[in-house]
């Protein structure tokens, strides 16, 4: 069922809502947290698509702020709301409410969206493009209790990453972050298995990627081991190499989709590892709702702290951002157990692994 709202306020958009659940035969409210998505109408539907096929997961009640400040001094100096509420099964399990602030309206989101979040239920904040430098200082921000940014949307993916390490506040998480989970699993894994001293690793991945990024930091933070930074084609993340006295582990997708795990002393195999679509990542960052320890960790480690290199097919270096990507002088320290055990990131490192 939908209702259009023209002009309208947030009372009658909560009211809205109701005469909408009676009218399908559900006035109770059974949703568990309330998820704002702050986006522009180029964006809103890839959105609302992902976050309603989460909502499948999550039973969530949907805000969509698209800000329209107009293009006139005259349009920029009106306020107007249009609304349109979505319940049944135009909104997947919960209930959708696309809010479409006008003129000077769109510099004030939080007044309209604080009447329309769940009583006593979570709130959280995505911003799929033009996240703010500092999501806990947003006005939207700071009604939620976890704030998803993406930084592969941003310009500058790398540079973007400088940006969360910078402004990290608990809460915060990013869907770059996000994307490595089940690289993060199957190398906890293979290191479980093998228990030998990891002396260096390698991460490849397509230039601009920002998980590689992520994933080269966590395997540097956590093992405290010297990490190269290669350049390939991608797609995205595609091999990680880590040496050790027995031999070298690899694990390789070269396709997006399924890759290869090779171990010293043990037959190759194949495991999935597909690149996953927006609504599963956006799914799993709402299964846990506290601070992420070990994603601050890793951004805050520092993108400029690993080896930056080309790939031996002659793929170019990534490009410095802002001077700041520099190889690594130091000489390489001597290989730790993860959480003194050595190469055993699971216990430390996989948090968010389901």
């Amino acid at each position: 069922m939908k209702i259009d709202l023209t002009n309208t306020t947030s009372s009658k958009i909560n009211s809205g809502l109701i005469e909408a659940r009676r009218a399908i035969g559900t006035p109770a409210v059974g949703m568990v947290l309330t998820l704002v998505i702050v986006t522009d109408e180029g964006n809103a539907y890839d959105a609302l698509k992902a976050a309603g096929d989460a909502s499948r997961e999550h039973p969530s009640r949907i805000l969509v702020v698209i800000r329209r400040p107009g293009r006139t001094p005259r349009d920029r100096a009106k306020s107007r709301l249009d609304a349109e509420v979505r319940v049944g099964s135009d909104a997947g399990t919960g209930e959708t409410v696309l809010l479409r602030l006008h003129g000077e309206l769109s510099g004030h989101a939080e007044s309209v969206v604080l009447p329309l979040l769940l009583p006593d239920a979570p709130v959280v904040v995505w911003w799929p493009e033009d996240a703010p430098d500092k999501p806990a200082e947003d006005p939207l921000g700071k009604l939620a209790q976890r704030r998803i940014t993406d930084a592969a949307s941003a310009e500058d993916p790398v540079a973007a990453l400088e940006v969360r390490a910078g402004s990290y506040s608990p809460g915060d998480t990013d869907l770059a972050w996000t994307r490595i989970t089940p690289w993060r699993s199957m190398l906890a894994a293979a290191l479980d298995q093998k228990h030998s001293a990891i002396s260096a690793a390698v991460v490849e991945g397509e230039p601009y990627n920002p998980s590689t990024e992520l994933l080269g930091m966590w395997l540097a933070d956590r093992l405290k081991v010297p990490v190269e930074r290669r350049v390939s084609d991608g797609p995205g993340l595609t091999a990680v190499r880590m040496t050790t006295a027995d031999g070298t582990i690899c694990l390789d997708r070269a396709d997006g989709a399924l890759a290869e795990l090779a171990m010293p002393g043990q037959p190759d195999r194949r495991v999935a590892l597909k690149r996953r679509e927006t609504a599963e990542l956006i799914a799993e960052e709402l299964r846990r709702l506290d601070p992420d320890e070990i994603y601050r960790s890793s951004v805050q480690f520092g993108v400029d702290r690993l080896n930056v290199q080309s790939t031996q097919e002659g793929s170019a270096e990534r490009p410095p951002t802002n001077g700041a990507h520099k190889p690594e002088k130091k000489a390489a320290a001597p290989a730790k157990k993860a959480a003194e055990a050595p190469g055993k990131p699971a216990d430390s490192g996989t948090g968010k692994a389901k």
